[in-house]
């Protein structure tokens, strides 16, 4: 698999892997400046939206290839920088650190599916640390943070991808299928209250 990930592109996703990590970062610790914990934190975010980002821009990517395009994540630097200082002074992460590019004259329903990979992807990803959360209430409080923030941080990833505007997920979703859009659309912010009451 790695073969078809270019250097570039690889680059390009660890920057911006560790970019969005320290927003999140920020977001966590909004009240707190015990540097321990910024760095449990730190490391947490790392794995939760680390793995959630990348295997998003992934899902895409692959969705592309096995349509027959050529495709690749490419990071925007402004973008990048934005998503940390509105983290850092606000308190709200706009997770759009770049995007994969598609190569080729794709079909509404191409890139519908294509668009539609990313986010369904995240909602897996929220089973899996939903499932390490109660897990870890039997193990350890880290495993159970580390599922929580798994859970919190994929379904936001999904949901503000699934916004049906601009360049986002979303709207190729909706232009290519109302009732899937609708399905996953009420899916992502459904994990989000979820995440948010229940975790």
């Amino acid at each position: 698999m790695l073969e078809r990930i270019p250097r570039r592109e690889r680059r390009d996703l660890l920057v911006a892997w560790a970019a969005i990590a320290v927003a999140f970062t920020f977001l966590y610790l909004r009240d707190s400046v015990d540097l321990v914990w910024l760095l449990i934190i730190f490391v947490f975010s790392l794995l939760t939206v680390g793995i959630g980002f990348v295997f998003h821009e992934l899902a895409h990517k692959f969705a592309a290839m096995h349509f027959g395009y050529w495709a690749e994540f490419r990071k925007d630097n402004i973008m990048l920088l934005m998503a940390v200082l509105l983290a850092a002074l606000v308190g709200v992460v706009f997770a759009a650190p770049g995007a994969t590019m598609v190569y080729g004259a794709t079909t509404r329903r191409e890139n519908g599916v294509i668009s539609a990979a990313g986010p369904a992807t995240n909602l897996v990803l929220c089973a899996i640390f939903a499932g390490i959360y109660f897990v870890g209430a039997s193990l350890s409080p880290w495993v159970m943070i580390l599922g929580m923030m798994g859970v919190q941080i994929n379904a936001m990833l999904a949901a503000f991808n699934m916004l049906p505007v601009s360049v986002l997920d979303g709207k190729k979703v909706l232009d290519w299928d109302k009732g899937i859009f609708a399905v996953l659309f009420v899916a992502s912010f459904g994990a989000v209250i979820a995440a948010l009451t229940f975790l």
